[in-house]
């Protein structure tokens, strides 16, 4: 018998499995688990002379190849952060890196996270779809809930999860200190039943007909996404 006041009942529940190293396969893109000595050098190449990637991580920037692989050496075999890189599949280069963490199978609960794209992948078909697979294996493999959390100050990465289909959440005060600095940290989050019409967002952005000649969209994904979010970032507005 159910009861309002104590909240859904979770039926059949079977905690989801937790992600493995199997790569992922898109039409843009290649999601490769990380290997310092097969990746380390060309990501840092990609991101060199950018630091301002690195302005919300906890660490970086980096000042050479060697030191970035000392990093991705630490964390290539890591269960939580697992990372993966992401290859273009039209120029077959290694252009951004993101994570699962905070996995937390038992409540069915996932975050991506980690993400740093050089400026030669950003804004483009590839990185999109790296955050489509990411998000679907999540749902595919059972999680009820996959989550987006960023320095409330980067508004470009609060545009990114909302323009991804991320519902705000709020703002936790005085949540964590980074790199000696306060930091305010913004919530978001998809959950299961808003999957499967964010799946299909996100195939008719990805469909080749959603592209003309030059790569350009035709239609824009935060105009999909937008009627499948469950709350607006007010500080984006829309």
């Amino acid at each position: 018998m159910s009861d309002a006041r104590l909240g859904e009942v979770v039926a059949d529940w079977t905690p989801p499995r937790r992600p493995d190293h199997a790569p992922m396969e898109g039409r843009f893109v290649r999601l490769e688990p990380l290997n310092a000595d097969r990746h380390a050098f060309e990501l840092q190449d990609s991101f060199e002379g950018h630091d301002a990637l690195w302005d919300y991580m906890p660490y970086g920037p980096f000042t050479s190849g060697s030191a970035y692989h000392r990093w991705a050496r630490e964390r290539e075999a890591g269960e939580d952060p697992r990372f993966f890189v992401m290859r273009d599949a039209a120029t077959g280069k290694c252009g951004g890196i993101a994570s699962y963490l905070r996995i937390a199978p038992e409540a069915g609960s996932i975050e991506v996270g980690h993400i740093c794209i050089s400026p030669s992948m950003q804004r483009g078909a590839a990185a999109t779809e790296a955050m489509f697979l990411m998000m679907r294996w999540a749902f595919e493999a059972g999680y009820r809930r996959y989550e987006w959390k960023c320095n409330a100050l980067n508004l470009a990465s609060r545009r990114a999860a909302q323009r991804l289909g991320f519902s705000f959440e709020g703002v936790f005060r005085q949540h964590m200190i980074v790199k000696g600095r306060n930091r305010d940290t913004a919530w978001f989050a998809v959950i299961d039943k808003e999957w499967p019409a964010l799946a299909e967002a996100y195939g008719a952005w990805l469909s080749p007909a959603n592209f003309d000649g030059r790569g350009r969209q035709k239609e824009r994904l935060s105009d999909l996404t937008r009627l499948v979010r469950a709350g607006s970032d007010p500080e984006l507005g829309g």
